[in-house]
Order: C-alpha cells, then structure tokens, then sequence
C-alpha cells in the first residue's frame, strides 16, 4: 500500500503578536484594512468569495447590525486584516437565520456559511476566515470570568478576554479530536455513517480526544468503538482547524487485519461501507455514496487515499 499524503496548510498571514498590545497601532490598522464581516456564523461574501470592506463601509451596517467586535488577524503584505464579528439587530434576526435561498434579494442574500461556501475560498480566504470564527465563537460562548463568574472583556486584538473584575486572563482552547482514515491490507477503504448526516453520506470514523489520552490511544479506541476492529501502522497524516463549534482535527491512517469483523456500533455509526478503488468509483457515480465537503480534511485525506 503506498503512503497517504495530504496537503498541509502553511502559514499565510502574519498573525503579528507584538501589535497586540497596542491599541493606538490596532486602531490606525483598522482605519486601513481589509475587514471580513461575520454575523451569526455568516460572512459577508461577494461572488463566493469573501468581501473585504473598509472601516467606512463597517460603519454602514450600522442599519441592520449592532456594535460588533475587531479581531486582528493578521498582517499580509503589508496589510492588515481584521474580522467585525456582530450580530442583527432583534428584529431582524427571524430573517437574517432563514436558509440561504429564502434570502434571495433581500439585503441578507449575501451571507453564507463556511459550508455553504465549500470549496469556493482559496487558501487564504479560507484561513482568515477559520481564525475569525474560532475566535468568534469562543468570544459568544465565553462572556464571563471562569473564575469569579463576573464579565470579561476582549483584549488584545481579540485574542483574550480579561474579566473587569478580578483581571484574570482567559485564553481561547480548541477541542482535539482525531480523524482516521482506516484500510484493510487489500488496500480498501472503511467508511461509517453516522445518522445525523445527509443521506448516503459517509466519511472517516472521528471522535475527539479524552483527559489523559495520547493521539494514537484515541485512534485505536474510537475505531474499536465506532467500527469494532482493532488497528495498527498508525500514521499521523496531518490537521485542519474546524470551528464548528471549536475543533482542531488531528488526521491519521490505520490499518485493520480484521476487516471482516467491522461492523457499526448502532449508537454514532449506523452502517459502514468497505470499497475497493473500483467499487468507490461506481458508487460514485451512482450517486449511492456521498462524500464529506470539499474543506473537510476528511475529505482530503479520502481524495488521497482515491488517488494513490
């Protein structure tokens, strides 16, 4: 079996920690920039790419949209670039949540989803908006002091919150979960399904990572869970921030001698598929197997596995 490969993400922006701490040099960046707009897990889009607006133009959205947060992201040829993460106004957000195509034509027809944008961004775009909707979800799901329950308020650029009364820090955490793309020794591939996805849907088996566990501890124990085998030849292939809500995938191969013993566990996984190169092919193209989203690494780490 030839070894998997995916690509890895190299570091684009320049994420600028020294600007940080200074709030004048924010501010004259931000006057300047190119600004991502985010609202409720939506960005601002312009022929499925990102809009970069202008301070100016932030100022204007003022109609429909209430005061929001500046996350500094980063600085790129000598840009600088930031993310306005807000949210609607009350009474527009019945509307501004409908799904994408009961938006057409109106002033919200231009917000979409990381998803909904599948595979459209380029690298870039793609990094600086991960960034941004990590950050902003954690700022919405992190509003007060762990320690003495008070209020805490953004700082640094949007990178930590510091709570207004006893000052302690608070630092965003990303919840590792490993990903595993399984084989048999006759090189097939052993996907699952779990039952909360579209129909005919299937991808690698996943999980996310216990207290006290290493990586590949976590690859053998959710593929035992999940599809019932145990593996070996663990191999680390590679990972890929997810924000939804707040994941870092950690992508691995493994190898099962047992593939006949595979088998779903009922709970998570309800069925499993194992296919040759050929099979996959013409399950493709009859439309019974559908595949992750294109800016999935489970996807990647399968289109390896299809093209080796």
């Amino acid at each position: 079996m030839k070894p998997l490969q995916i690509k890895h993400p190299h570091t684009i922006v320049d994420r600028s920690s020294e600007l940080r701490n200074s709030p004048n040099e924010l501010e004259k960046l931000w006057e300047k920039g190119k600004i991502i707009h985010l609202a409720r897990q939506k960005f601002l889009v312009k022929s499925d790419r990102p809009k970069l607006l202008t301070a100016g133009e932030i100022k204007e959205l003022s109609a429909n949209f209430i005061p929001g947060l500046r996350i500094f992201l980063g600085i790129l040829d000598g840009e600088a670039f930031f993310a306005f993460c807000t949210d609607v106004k009350s009474d527009q957000i019945e509307k501004f949540d409908k799904p994408t195509e009961e938006l057409v034509g109106s002033e919200f027809e231009n917000y979409k989803t990381l998803r909904e944008t599948d595979g459209l961004f380029n690298d870039f775009e793609m990094s600086i908006s991960l960034h941004a909707q990590a950050l902003s979800n954690w700022h919405h799901s992190h509003p007060k002091c762990s320690k003495c329950g008070q209020t805490s308020t953004p700082a640094h650029g949007g990178t930590i919150r510091i709570c207004d009364s006893c000052g302690g820090e608070h630092f965003p955490r990303v919840d590792h979960a490993i990903i595993v793309l399984l084989r048999d020794r006759a090189d097939r591939i052993i996907l699952g399904r779990q039952k909360i996805w579209p129909e005919r849907r299937y991808s690698c088996f996943a999980g996310f990572v216990e207290p006290g566990e290493a990586f590949e501890q976590a690859v053998e124990r959710e593929v035992l869970e999940e599809a019932g085998v145990g593996v070996s030849e663990i191999k680390y292939l590679g990972s890929q921030p997810w924000p939804f809500p707040a994941s870092l995938m950690i992508s691995f191969e493994a190898v099962t001698d047992t593939p006949e013993l595979v088998r779903p566990d009922g709970d998570e996984i309800e069925a499993v598929k194992i296919l040759s190169r050929t099979e996959f092919e013409a399950e493709i193209e009859s439309g019974a197997l559908l595949l992750p989203p294109e800016i999935s690494v489970a996807r990647k780490m399968i289109e390896s596995w299809r093209n080796a």
